[in-house]
């Protein structure tokens, strides 16, 4: 790992910048290694991933190994995986699942990070908050033409619909998207992470 980019990775992990917003205090959690050949993008983590410290740590996690075929150990391989959310701490809880990511954290720290990732050579976009970050108005109207039109962003992005078990009835509603992206999603992720 660059020293660079240790040295970004431990300011991240000492972030105080939103503390006073954060209901279960700060615990940024990310991992990166400047010869990780893919981003992966989410929101923030939730309750358990704040609580362990280890990104997807949680069922949506699970699901999304199973999307990329992917085991835990290869998953948690820092030196090929990069795991950068959107909000780097557990924002609290809504109506309807956890809050967004804080809008302070992006602008904070995806500028130092991303130029420091010299081996990426795919970033996996997960949920409306990293498609909208990362592809700003080239996204389509909604998350779901975004994810349909995936080739669109290609090579360099991936849109996925983040695999919460909340969005059950947006896969079953979408059947496409694990008939015919996943497959394709697979073969990308593949590549990237393998050669």
């Amino acid at each position: 790992m660059s020293a660079r980019l240790e040295e970004v990775l431990r300011e991240a992990r000492a972030c105080r910048v939103c503390e006073a917003h954060l209901p279960l205090g700060p615990r940024p959690v990310l991992r990166a290694s400047a010869t990780a050949r893919v981003l992966l993008v989410g929101q923030a983590p939730g309750t358990r991933v704040h609580a362990t410290g280890i990104p997807w740590n949680d069922p949506s996690g699970d699901r999304l190994r199973e999307w990329l075929c992917i085991d835990k150990a290869d998953f948690y391989d820092e030196s090929k995986l990069a795991i950068i959310p959107m909000g780097l701490c557990y924002p609290g809880n809504a109506e309807r699942g956890d809050m967004p990511p804080r809008p302070e954290c992006a602008p904070l720290w995806m500028p130092r990070l991303l130029p420091l990732l010299q081996g990426r050579r795919l970033t996996l976009l997960i949920g409306q908050y990293a498609i909208g970050y990362f592809l700003g108005r080239r996204a389509e109207k909604s998350l779901t033409e975004t994810v349909r039109n995936w080739e669109e962003y290609q090579p360099d992005y991936f849109p996925l619909p983040h695999p919460s078990p909340r969005n059950i009835l947006w896969r079953r509603n979408n059947p496409w998207f694990e008939e015919e992206i996943v497959p394709e999603l697979r073969r990308r992720f593949a590549s990237a992470f393998s050669n």
